[in-house]
Formats: structure tokens, sequence, C-alpha cells
């Protein structure tokens, strides 16, 4: 994917050529030379969501293998504990 770079003040006076490009492409805004924010397509944004979703269920997979109980069957096993 070929990001385009704007300067915050490019970005502030060309706000409609900004979102124009972000269609096509990713678009970083740059701040005094350093990266600070990304603009997404709503298309973009939306395979991203749907990739950060299946990173996390694989993760919490990943720990339910290795004996990680969740957050309920942990607070249930904890008031057995404490109450017994």
């Amino acid at each position: 994917m070929n990001t385009k770079i704007f300067t915050a003040k490019e970005a502030k006076n060309n706000f409609g050529h900004l979102l124009d490009s972000a269609r096509a492409n990713p678009v970083a805004i740059e701040k005094h030379g350093r990266k600070v924010a990304v603009v997404l397509s709503t298309e973009d944004y939306e395979e991203f969501e749907k990739f950060r979703d299946i990173y996390w269920a694989i993760a919490a997979e990943e720990a339910s293998k290795k004996g990680y109980l969740g957050v309920r069957k942990s607070r249930e096993l904890l008031n057995e504990m404490l109450n017994a």
C-alpha cells in the first residue's frame, strides 16, 4: 500500500484533497517531521477492525489453551476461595 504523507498544515489547508487521497490509500499526517496520525477510508478501517478482532480472538484462544480461565471463571474461583 502506497501511503501518502501530508504535513499537519497541508492537511488543514487541503482537507478535501486529504479525504480524496485517503479514499485510495492511507494518508499519514506529520507534525514537526513526526508521524502523528493516519487517515483511512471507511473500507480500510472496517478491514482493520475485522483483522484486529480476529487477532484478539486468536490471542484469547491461545491464552485459554495455556490455562487462562477468563474473567468470569476467575472471579467465581476467587469467590469460592475467599468464602471457603
